[in-house]
């Protein structure tokens, strides 16, 4: 009799654990010497080109409680609409802006920040322009896959609403939960895992 082996079936799923820090921030978990800076850290210098903006939020669970071990990383063009990608093929993006950054939510509030550029306009897979946006990525503690999210921008309304991946939300009221208001130079965009006012996720 032939066994059945199961070739190439899926492997189970593991959350992050709590070891998340140590791996992809290990000076902010007490461990000094790995990296003189924990990588992502700083996306900018005084070089940098475009409009300087903090991104500031929480990612909240489904009680209404700041994840306070969480990760969270973005990903984004520069000022221009370029992205730092060797895949770039429109043009040369600001070589004093990385593009990428992670940020651990603070042990105290479970609040993340990064101080960046405000994006340019980047076009859809079809050649529309997309609104300005920042892409998420969240993982922490309980979440087996990484979470995929946008941040869009409150003072860009009109851009918003030519936006290609924004028109295809169903139901309209969730567009909210990706769009950040300012106030100054400061977004907040909190992140919300579940409940009534959960955030958007993407499935890519």
């Amino acid at each position: 009799m032939v066994q059945n082996l199961g070739y190439l079936k899926e492997s189970p799923s593991q959350t992050a654990g709590p070891y998340v820090h140590i791996g992809c921030t290990p000076n902010f978990a007490g461990i000094t010497g790995v990296y003189e800076t924990d990588l992502g850290s700083s996306m900018v210098n005084d070089k940098t080109l475009g409009e300087r903006i903090t991104v500031r939020g929480r990612v909240i669970d489904g009680a209404g409680t700041p994840l306070k071990d969480a990760v969270v990383e973005i990903w984004q063009a520069d000022a221009a609409g370029l992205y730092n990608s060797p895949s770039e093929l429109r043009g040369a993006a600001d070589p004093n802006f990385s593009g990428w950054g992670r940020c651990p939510t603070s042990a105290d509030e479970g609040v993340f920040t990064f101080e960046t550029v405000k994006p340019g306009r980047v076009p859809y897979k079809d050649g529309r322009r997309m609104a300005p946006h920042i892409t998420f990525w969240i993982v922490a503690r309980g979440i087996n896959i990484g979470l995929h999210t946008r941040m869009y921008f409150a003072d860009e309304p009109e851009a918003n609403a030519e936006d290609p991946l924004l028109a295809r939300i169903e139901h309209r009221h969730r567009v909210a939960t990706l769009v950040a208001p300012r106030e100054g130079s400061i977004y907040t965009f909190d992140i919300h895992l579940q409940g009534e006012n959960e955030t958007v996720f993407l499935d890519i």
